[in-house]
């Protein structure tokens, strides 16, 4: 949609498509899709803010029970209709409170480091890859692959299963591409269940609704196909977990022109250019900071395991460092050249905060001029732990406790996330982890009861 098009015609155009309800939707600390339906008669109103809503009602929106509602928003540019439910069109909306932004909105969050990023002349540009699973529930009431043949050690690229799953899998993909996201390819992953659909980037903020969009629309999707999807980080201990891979560059903001090529200098010969390292420089200097809102659950944390010490299979990474065309880097430069890609995040992020903080950190070494070192180009498993700190690399949190004490610590959170957001996400997770912590687990009760 035309985000200047008058609101009647934006009306007008809906009710055509069939469309009878709008949706003023915004995310909560988690990057979950909240909202409220709307008439299509009444689209003006929602356009100007009518839709209110209770912070305190929602996980990590920081509001007492007494303060005033917080209103969403719309972004006209956003409409989408819902393919699963054509009389439904989803809008992307801004928290504002008192008739100006709400300070701990997360779309309101990036966008401040998307003007930060302006302000020098730059525009944001993300693809994120999305992995997730497709379960059935079972009868003894747990979850398993909606194929009966999904039974590999190792089903990665597994063709028969794909199919198995298509009419799911090709009704999502067909919702992507008719909103113009331009899927370029899609896979059975590595994980009994899992997929992975490839789609074009586009700019940070747009990306960010994308992903949030996706997670809703591939649920409803598989639902009426009798299965879920899962977006939980690692739902099996022996298998991989899934990733959302942050694919990033900044752009020239007038020309567009990619200003991470490297154009014929490029200090390092890993294929980006020198603002790039400056910006690697920057994301390496807060990696664990940021790993608290890109890897956000208790369980993002059996994902990110090393090599050797885990419970399961991983792809993902634990050392904060970089590299050319190795995945044993968080940070690693593809083969094509010309972005970045960082490794870490995984499906269960809120990507507003996590695409806020990761360009927040690039632009300091921007700014600052910082340098990465020299990039890694070995198999960093290899390394034992006293190898690696020998070489000053620092290693991503081992728990979600670790991360957010990192989080806490790091003087760019505050600036990022504003004091009511940064208070509230660190009770939040803190009170996460100690729930998580304070739990005895099966393990334990096998292990110990009768022990001694």
């Amino acid at each position: 949609m035309n985000a200047y098009q008058p609101v009647e015609s934006l009306r007008q155009d809906l009710a055509e498509k069939g469309v009878k309800y709008a949706m003023a939707s915004y995310v909560d600390i988690h990057g979950a899709i909240k909202g409220k339906f709307v008439p299509l008669n009444h689209l003006d109103r929602m356009m100007k803010g009518s839709e209110l809503y209770t912070g305190a009602a929602l996980d990590g929106v920081p509001q007492d029970i007494n303060d005033d509602e917080v209103a969403a928003m719309p972004d006209a540019a956003s409409a989408t209709q819902c393919t699963w439910n054509r009389q439904l069109a989803w809008f992307a909306s801004d928290l504002h409170l008192n008739g100006q932004p709400f300070q701990a909105c997360s779309r309101h969050i990036l966008k401040r480091q998307l003007a930060a990023a302006a302000e020098l002349g730059f525009s944001f540009n993300l693809g994120i890859e999305t992995e997730f699973f497709l379960f059935k529930d079972t009868e003894d009431g747990g979850f398993a692959p909606i194929s009966d043949r999904d039974v590999l050690d190792k089903p990665c690229y597994d063709p028969s299963v794909l199919m198995d799953n298509l009419p799911i899998i090709d009704e999502i993909v067909d919702a992507m591409n008719e909103q113009g996201w331009d899927v370029y390819s899609f896979d059975h992953e590595d994980a009994n269940g899992q997929f992975e659909t490839d789609f074009m980037f586009t700019d940070a903020l747009n990306m960010a609704d994308r992903l949030v969009y996706f997670r809703m629309m591939a649920n409803e999707i598989a639902r009426k196909h009798g299965a879920f999807a899962s977006f939980m980080a690692k739902p099996f201990a022996d298998r991989t977990g899934s990733g959302a891979h942050f694919n990033m560059s900044l752009a020239d903001i007038d020309s567009g022109k990619n200003l991470f090529e490297p154009d014929g200098d490029d200090p390092h010969q890993c294929g980006v250019s020198p603002l790039a390292y400056h910006f690697i420089a920057g994301v390496l200097k807060h990696a664990r900071a940021i790993c608290a809102v890109i890897a956000p659950t208790v369980n993002s944390y059996k994902r990110l395991v090393q090599r050797g010490a885990m419970s399961g299979s991983t792809w993902a990474p634990v050392y904060c460092c970089y590299g050319n065309n190795n995945r044993t880097n968080m940070l690693r430069i593809p083969s094509q050249g010309g972005r970045v890609e960082c490794r870490a995040p995984d499906i269960s992020g809120n990507p507003y905060l996590g695409a806020a903080m990761m360009l927040a950190a690039g632009l300091e070494g921007i700014r600052e001029k910082l340098e990465p070192g020299e990039p890694h180009r070995e198999n960093m498993n290899d390394h034992s732990l006293a190898e690696i700190k020998a070489m000053g690399i620092e290693m991503l949190p081992r728990t979600l406790g670790e991360a957010v004490d990192a989080f806490e610590a790091d003087p760019l959170s505050r600036d990022v996330f504003g004091d009511l957001m940064f208070d509230s996400f660190i009770d939040f997770k803190r009170s996460e982890w100690e729930q998580y912590h304070n739990l005895v687990s099966d393990w334990e009760v096998k292990r110990y009861l009768k022990m001694f």
